[in-house]
């Protein structure tokens, strides 16, 4: 009677174990290789094409090329798991359920976050500019994906979650390189209104940061309760705003006084009965 021998059985299944554990490991070093060098192709690649636009902060630029470098790493990860055989279904339920919580928790931050990436891509102002958002005007010194710091005109620091700065209107005093500059101003009743329109027009021409086009405008606008109210609005370099501003305040007053326009005091008369 013959027998089956047990021990060439054992290393014939020893063997075939072996060659499935080998090719596995093999299957699952190749899915790395594969897997790390994608994503560094993912990185470079958007790397490459963002730094093409004009429109996207390297801050941000960077950022999502992380991302999605990460997001291939988590993928190849997830492959290599089901390479061994692991159920990778319920550890992907888990991990969607923990992102869930995570996001829940930090809803804040994450909302910064997104923020802080909307206005490095819409760039709805820049670094050095003047604005005025969320109850605050100063300079921008600095955009991050959380935060925006701007420096006011007495040199304090703010700092605003960048949440609040996009669900807020924003005034962005230097977005254009002119703007229009509007002053009032008042003379007596009894003054010659060609004459002061005349003086104010001189001062114009005299500045050379007051542009010809667009011309400027001189015009009455209101007959106020002591005065009779000249516009005058004239264009300049967004630069030089404030500087003509005081400098036109200064100059027009001083030509009132030298020619005799005045520029009247409130004044009320009063009646008593008998």
């Amino acid at each position: 009677m013959e027998f089956f021998n047990t021990d060439e059985l054992d290393t014939d299944k020893l063997v075939a174990q072996a060659t499935d554990m080998g090719l596995t490991i093999i299957a699952a070093i190749l899915v790395l290789i594969i897997g790390l060098w994608l994503a560094g192709v993912v990185e470079r690649r958007l790397n490459a094409m963002f730094k093409r636009s004009d429109k996207i902060d390297a801050t941000v630029s960077t950022f999502l090329a992380s991302l999605a470098k990460y997001v291939v790493i988590i993928f190849t990860g997830i492959a290599l798991l089901d390479q061994f055989g692991i159920e990778t279904t319920s550890l992907v339920a888990v991990l969607g359920a923990a992102g869930l919580a995570i996001g829940l928790a930090l809803q804040g931050t994450l909302s910064n976050l997104a923020a802080g990436v909307m206005l490095l891509i819409f760039r709805p102002f820049k670094v050095g500019q003047f604005v005025e958002v969320g109850g605050h005007a100063g300079t921008v010194k600095g955009i991050s994906l959380f935060l925006t710091k701007l420096d006011t005109g007495d040199n304090v620091r703010i700092t605003i979650p960048n949440n609040s700065v996009w669900g807020s209107s924003i005034r962005n005093f230097n977005h254009h390189d002119t703007r229009r500059l509007q002053i009032v101003y008042g003379i007596g009743y009894g003054d010659d209104i060609d004459k002061a329109m005349a003086i104010i027009k001189s001062c114009i021409e005299a500045d050379e940061r007051c542009m010809k086009d667009p011309e400027p405008v001189i015009a009455v606008t209101s007959l106020g309760e002591s005065s009779v109210d000249i516009m005058v609005r004239v264009w300049c370099a967004s630069g030089d705003y404030w500087a003509l501003n005081w400098h036109l305040l200064k100059t027009v007053k001083e030509r009132f006084d030298a020619d005799g326009v005045s520029i009247p005091y409130p004044c009320r008369t009063i009646y008593q009965g008998e």
